[in-house]
């Protein structure tokens, strides 16, 4: 059977490394178990998944993903400002400390404290990683057509 390339349709096994671009690690496999995917499950975002097309068993590269191909650029509409007593009395909140919201939708929306300022709370809606460029490092363990079980 011939190598089967990354598509659409496919079961991807693989190990990956997010890297800042000073190269502290963001997440990896490569010390664990590899990851196993279908294309188009929303387990990678889109734009990383492209970067995998064509890729077969073996195969191993390394990509630049700019902040656009990855999780946006830093949007400041984003920064949303509470009253310190839209939040419970025991709440701690300093910058860094994540906070659970739901949206509109009743989905769950993370936020990170940004800023703290006398009765005023600064939460930062962007992705965590949003205005980062990442290096994206991959290996192709193997690639089966999807709906396949072993």
């Amino acid at each position: 059977m011939k190598e089967l390339p990354v598509d659409k349709g496919t079961r991807v096994t693989l190990h990956f490394a997010l890297k800042f671009e000073n190269g502290d690690v963001v997440d990896t496999t490569f010390d664990k178990d590899a990851a196993t995917l279908e294309v188009g499950d929303e387990s990678l975002p889109e734009n990383f998944e492209a970067y995998l097309m064509g890729m077969k068993a073996g195969d191993k590269a390394s990509y630049q993903v700019p902040p656009e191909k990855a999780f946006g650029q830093h949007n400041p509409n984003n920064l949303q400002t509470f009253k310190r007593h839209e939040f419970s009395a025991d709440m701690v909140l300093e910058p860094g400390v994540m906070i659970s919201f739901a949206d509109a939708r009743q989905q769950e929306l993370p936020g990170m404290v940004s800023r703290v300022e006398g009765d005023e709370v600064e939460v930062d809606f962007n992705h965590p990683l949003s205005g980062r460029t990442l290096t994206f490092d991959v290996e192709i363990v193997d690639v089966e057509p999807a709906g396949q079980t072993h």
